[in-house]
């Protein structure tokens, strides 16, 4: 007799998380690089170790490898050694972006993954050092050259990060973000900020993955509909979270938002409207997988039920 086990998000993303993990400890490394014959200096290592390792959802990397597991059919040219750097890349980007995001010049804030920041524990030049370098090891992990991921999918991989990372995407959302304090910007205005700096490298993460496998022209449209939905909810409920946890809920500074006199989706709606729009985009992002004709999306359905019932 044939038992079938339901899925089960929990047992899914550690499997994932492990491998993840250990990745991410393997490649952030001051290990000499045989083709130089020297590695990276052990100060810098250690912030960009500390920058990534040992926190985070990891939200981005999931998204990647469900994307992947989605579209991987048997029988068909799949590159899974490139979806795991895929998932670790992002996640570079990600923690590149928290670091900068973090010091002085920008928000200026002490608390990240319920420890202090890269500026406050390195220094500012060791902050700013660390990000960089973390953001040229993210592209660095997608154009291996041992032959383990084809040049031709290396090529789409780095131009979906850089176009999510870049002045269309993370970089620019981050510009309006910052030239938006103290401003009253419309729903359009909020939605697009937030598309572009929180929205696009989630997006991309699920685009990643799919790109690592064999996705139909549908399977694309849907998935990328799926991102951008998700995108947009996970940032609808931090804003909703800035105002209802703690920082040792979060494990970053609450109430930031407010005392910057920044735009959000609480302070333009109103806290229930928030939530119900939140609940709206989430509807959004299961329709679009029921429209993707994938038969494997249960993890996809998972972390978008995640991101939007969230406690931090």
């Amino acid at each position: 007799m044939n038992l079938t086990h339901p899925f089960s998000l929990d047992v899914w993303s550690r499997k994932q998380l492990a491998a993840v993990e250990t990745a991410l400890s393997t490649w952030v490394t001051a290990d000499p690089v045989p083709a130089l014959g020297w590695g990276a200096p052990q100060g810098l290592v250690q912030a960009m170790r500390y920058a990534v390792l040992d926190g985070g959802k990891r939200l981005r990397p999931l998204l990647a490898l469900a994307a992947f597991e989605a579209v991987a059919a048997p029988d068909t040219p799949n590159h899974p050694s490139a979806a795991l750097r895929a998932a670790c890349a992002v996640e570079l980007i990600h923690a590149y972006s928290l670091v900068h995001d973090d010091m002085p010049c920008m928000d200026n804030d002490v608390l990240r993954r319920g420890k202090p920041t890269v500026h406050v524990q390195f220094g500012e030049a060791g902050a700013l050092l660390a990000g960089d370098a973390l953001q040229a090891l993210a592209f660095e992990l997608l154009t291996p050259d041992d032959g383990s991921v084809p040049l031709a999918v290396q090529g789409r991989l780095c131009a979906l990060l850089a176009r999510a990372a870049g002045s269309t995407g993370m970089a620019g959302g981050q510009a309006i973000d910052l030239a938006s304090v103290g401003q009253a910007l419309n729903e359009q205005a909020l939605r697009h900020m937030h598309q572009l700096k929180t929205g696009a490298l989630l997006q991309a993460s699920v685009m990643l993955g799919a790109a690592c496998g064999q996705a139909s022209d549908q399977a694309r449209r849907a998935l990328s509909g799926y991102g951008q939905a998700l995108g947009l909810a996970f940032q609808v409920v931090d804003d909703v979270l800035d105002v209802t946890a703690d920082s040792a809920t979060l494990g970053k500074t609450a109430g930031k938002d407010a005392d910057n006199d920044k735009p959000t989706y609480v302070s333009l709606m109103g806290l229930e409207n928030s939530q119900r729009y939140a609940q709206d985009l989430l509807a959004q992002a299961h329709a679009a997988l029921g429209a993707s004709g994938l038969s494997n999306t249960a993890a996809l359905a998972g972390l978008a039920d995640m991101v939007v019932h969230r406690s931090h």
